[in-house]
């Protein structure tokens, strides 16, 4: 048996990538378990947090997909050992990256209001979203760089320096949340959201330095920009081009769900941001069997490997459906206890409790798309990705939303219709790979 398909070798990929891979929804999960037991304004902080979570998550998503791209091409090259051929690209693709971030940033700052009056947020919550994202909107441009660098150690096959990277800018949020948020008596006045704002982006500024230094000491990758552009280049914008309407898509279904939550009133878009950020938790913490799906994958299919790439979906497969059973076992154990962590207001709770076991009911389902999901784009397989995404939002989330909607279920119908489209995201990647890598091991 191939060496690295052994049990040890993918966990040695797959658990310091679960590690990293928490530190995002990490920083938003602090920064709602933090705001929701703050004493002035907890509700409506609470729903902001998670009206421009969900604003920034789609950013990050949509321009965030550089990391499979650079990690894809690098891992493909590696597989066919010729990494030497692809050193100049990773600069030029980071420069692509920053310069779009920057623009971002620079186009939505002075519009802030007017976005999220479109997530039909009002009044109170509306100055609340407007504030809090002003400040960690500055973060944006950090964050792509340290996706981008983590591309480059993935396509490397390296997952252990983005875990330490992760685990610092986690525990320094944690940290920096309770001193700017509740504050220090006499030494520093409690900010409230702003201070949670502060904290994600000081804690995403102190990643991407860890990240370049790191970047300089482990790796022979320069980020000294060269001309003419590598080859690659039409290739990276196109798995980012193709990956970009993916995610627009993907986030289509957030903005449809945050909207519908924030337009039945202020306990359910803060009841709904609590189950978002444990769901995204469990979706990156199963993202460490999809990351080592996507190096490893991107690395077989460049050596034309099949062999290995079938016995490697069948072993992360089954990997990922227990840590997806484990997750949603935990979850009922402590059922009463987890919502209580992130609020103690009665109303909020009574929404949270009445969804939080189809939260859990999806773990195992998502596990399985998600491992799937980062196979595909470890072989460059971007386009098929995104029809399947275009397809799971516009023919099974959709409907699904708008016809349990219709009968009144509120935050049931968002959550049902969430388990509808993974399942229509997972069924055919798993349908495709089957027939076309199963012949090409048996021929």
């Amino acid at each position: 048996m191939n060496s690295s398909l052994r049990f040890k070798n993918i966990n040695k990929l797959a658990i310091p990538a679960l590690i990293s891979g928490i530190a995002e929804p990490l920083l938003s999960i602090t920064d709602t378990a933090i705001i929701g037991n703050i004493d002035v304004n907890a509700t409506e902080s609470l729903a902001a947090v998670g009206i421009v979570g969900a604003f920034i998550s789609m950013l990050v998503w949509v321009f965030g997909q550089i990391r499979s791209a650079i990690s894809s091409i690098i891992s493909q090259y590696l597989g066919a050992n010729k990494l030497e051929e692809v050193k100049s690209l990773p600069a030029q693709a980071i420069a692509i990256v920053i310069f779009g971030s920057v623009l971002i940033l620079l186009i939505s700052y002075p519009f802030s209001k007017e976005i999220f009056q479109f997530y039909n947020a009002s009044g109170n919550v509306l100055d609340l979203c407007s504030t809090y994202f002003k400040i960690r909107i500055f973060g944006f441009p950090f964050s792509l760089f340290v996706f981008s660098i983590f591309g480059i150690f993935r396509g490397l096959q390296n997952t252990f320096y983005p875990m330490i990277i992760a685990i610092c800018g986690a525990v320094l949020n944690v940290i920096l949340d309770v001193i700017l948020v509740y504050g220090i008596e006499g030494f520093i006045p409690a900010l409230n959201i702003e201070g949670a704002a502060y904290a994600s982006l000081i804690s995403q500024i102190i990643m991407a330095v860890l990240a370049l230094y790191f970047l300089f000491k482990k790796t022979t990758i320069s980020l000294k920009i060269q001309f003419p552009m590598h080859e690659q280049i039409p290739n990276l914008l196109g798995m980012i081009g193709n990956l970009f309407i993916r995610t627009i898509a993907l986030n289509t279904a957030l903005y449809l769900a945050t909207a519908y939550a924030t337009s039945y009133g202020n306990e359910y878009i803060a009841a709904y941001t609590i189950g978002l950020n444990i769901w995204l938790l469990g979706a990156f913490m199963i993202d460490g069997y999809s990351s080592a799906g996507n190096i490893l994958a991107g690395k077989y299919f460049g050596a034309k490997d099949y062999e290995s790439l079938v016995k490697l979906s069948k072993k992360l497969t089954k990997y990922g459906i227990i840590t997806g059973f484990i997750m949603a076992f935990i979850g009922f154990v402590f059922y009463d206890f987890i919502g209580q962590i992130f609020t103690k207001e009665e109303l909020v709770l009574a929404r949270f409790y009445e969804v939080f076991w189809i939260v859990l009911l999806t773990q195992p389902i998502s596990a399985i798309t998600f491992i799937f999901d980062g196979m595909f784009k470890g072989m460059g397989k971007m386009k098929y990705l995104r029809n399947v995404l275009i397809f799971a939002t516009l023919l099974a989330f959709v409907p699904s939303l708008l016809l349990f909607d219709f009968y009144n279920l509120k935050l049931v119908a968002i959550w049902i219709a969430f388990t509808c489209w993974i399942l229509a995201r997972g069924i055919p990647l798993i349908v495709k790979f089957n027939k076309t890598f199963i012949p090409l091991v048996n021929s």
